[in-house]
């Protein structure tokens, strides 16, 4: 990743999408930081607030390591807001939001619509085709 020639950090798709994803989700942890929430606290809690859902599913719907969300989950059990339990199969533990959790993600939920709007507003027209852009790179880059 040499800055000079044809092949520099300015077009590399891996250094512009980490740049981003980390100052996105830096913004957007301000704006959350009153609600005692991260981004990806919120993230589970809006993934897992649909149901009982694995810890393998969770990450696979998040796009993160097993790993790093079973660490989320230990310190958001900690806080009381999820719960794991015995899943369907009894090898698996099954995330579930408890009714701290649900009052927590509602009065964030708000925060992040706030922020949402904002970061939409400031994109304008390029909103739709970026987001359309952004799926398209976690397909392509599922299959590599």
């Amino acid at each position: 990743m040499s800055g000079s020639g044809g092949g520099g950090s300015s077009d590399c798709a891996c250094f512009n999408l980490q740049r981003a994803a980390r100052l996105v989700a830096q913004a957007y942890d301000r704006r959350l930081r009153p609600t005692g929430l991260t981004n990806t606290q919120l993230s589970v809690l809006a993934v897992a607030a649909r149901g009982p859902v694995s810890i393998g599913d969770l990450a696979r719907s998040l796009g993160a390591e097993r790993t790093t969300v079973t660490r989320n989950l230990q310190l958001m059990e900690r806080r009381g807001l999820v719960r794991l339990a015995a899943g369907c199969d009894g090898r698996t533990k099954a995330v579930e939001v408890t009714p701290k959790g649900r009052r927590q993600y509602a009065a964030a939920e708000t925060v992040w619509r706030e922020a949402q709007s904002r970061i939409v507003a400031a994109l304008g027209a390029d909103w739709r085709p970026l987001v359309r852009g952004l799926r398209r790179v976690a397909e392509v880059s599922e299959a590599l």
